[in-house]
């Protein structure tokens, strides 16, 4: 136990050699011992890659599910292309925030549409829509849990498109994150992405959808981006 301090010196020392590697820009702050946090640059980003997916899919309704304040909600009422949003939460006071902050005309024409609930329980708002994304969440549901959103996102609604993003386990240690600590108190795992890939191959597989995966933000060689995203693309069904 006396090497401990040292081991640990040594691992900081790894960790910060790495953070050179990176662009100037991400390497601020990331040493903070007292309070490691993810960058609000890479929260910009992954809205960014969210939205271009959605986009590139081409859905005209999509369903946020954990919106919390609603800041994809925002994006995807200020683009064009997009008729129908859904924001799904368990929080009543981040929905409250959200109702506040939104677009009125929104809220009145039906364009937005605000739904209190887990969403691993059935919603009729979520009937019908073409997307869905998943921005940070399934982290925050307990793993014996995770079948039930499979059940009722991915068997239940079965849209064209499913966009799901969780932290990178494998990339705390540049943000100076002792082993084992989690990006926030909330979350209930946080996974390498051996392990997310694996899990999204597997719903992927039993579900029928077509499965691409990538990371967001600057890519350490050896592990990897700190978010990843796994994007779920339904096959289609050939009718007779």
């Amino acid at each position: 136990m006396r090497n401990a301090p040292r081991h640990a010196e040594r691992a900081r020392r790894r960790a910060a050699a790495d953070i050179e590697m990176l662009p100037l820009a991400w390497q601020d702050g990331w040493l903070d011992d007292a309070a490691p946090h993810e960058p609000t640059a890479l929260h910009t980003m992954r809205l960014q890659a969210v939205c271009e997916a959605l986009r590139t899919s081409g859905a005209r309704s999509v369903a946020d599910l954990g919106c919390g304040d609603g800041a994809l909600v925002r994006l995807l009422l200020a683009d064009a292309a997009i008729s129908r949003v859904v924001a799904v939460d368990s929080s009543l006071s981040a929905l409250g925030r959200l109702e506040r902050t939104v677009d009125r005309v929104a809220l009145s024409d039906g364009r937005l549409t605000l739904v209190h609930g887990s969403f691993t329980a059935a919603h009729q708002a979520l009937k019908g829509v073409e997307a869905v994304a998943m921005v940070e969440t399934i982290e925050h549901v307990e793993p014996a849990r995770l079948s039930g959103v499979e059940h009722e996102v991915f068997g239940g609604l079965r849209p064209g498109t499913v966009i799901v993003t969780t932290p990178n386990q494998e990339f705390n240690v540049l943000f100076g994150m002792a082993p084992g600590r989690m990006r926030e108190p909330g979350h209930r795992f946080e996974w390498s992405r051996q392990r997310f890939r694996a899990w999204a191959a597997g719903v992927a597989l039993r579900q029928g959808y077509a499965l691409k995966m990538s990371g967001i933000g600057p890519a350490d060689p050896h592990r990897g981006s700190p978010t990843q995203m796994a994007e779920f693309t339904r096959w289609a069904t050939t009718r007779t």
